[in-house]
């Protein structure tokens, strides 16, 4: 069986390198001054049965929130005793947003901002909210499912 290279193949092969580099470009914005996130190679993330742990109960803080940029999810934690987990790539043009503060969620690409309680749109120029993300909270233990 001989392989032949065809348009097909050529532009398959090309679009997925060009969507790979859109992807690593769009990522963007300089987290500086951001105690939010959390490093792919947090000591805490582990698998379990249960989902991936990312986080105890007391590294969310009431009102904000944490990015986990390997998971590509953010846990904020609107009221006390109450998680919530929404994808960290914003609506708008796909960048990772890159903090939580005063009571959003903030994209540092375009200024979009949207609320921890929600994930609903508090500023624009995104236009959908960012879509929820599933967790449990078993005991101190936030876990991605």
């Amino acid at each position: 069986m001989t392989h032949e290279t065809t348009r097909r193949t050529v532009l398959l092969a090309t679009g997925a390198t060009g969507a790979a580099a859109f992807v690593a470009a769009c990522g963007g914005g300089d987290d500086s001054g951001s105690t939010s996130t959390s490093s792919p190679t947090d000591p805490g993330a582990t698998t379990a049965p249960g989902g991936q742990e990312l986080a105890s109960t007391d590294e969310i803080p009431v009102g904000g929130g944490k990015i986990f940029e390997a998971q590509k999810v953010v846990v904020t934690q609107p009221e006390q005793g109450s998680f919530k987990a929404f994808s960290a790539i914003c609506t708008h043009q796909h960048c990772t947003v890159g903090s939580v503060s005063d009571g959003t969620i903030n994209c540092p690409c375009h200024g979009s901002r949207f609320r921890v309680a929600d994930g609903s749109v508090a500023h624009g120029p995104a236009t959908q909210p960012l879509p929820a993300e599933q967790i449990t909270v078993q005991g101190n233990s936030i876990r991605l499912t």
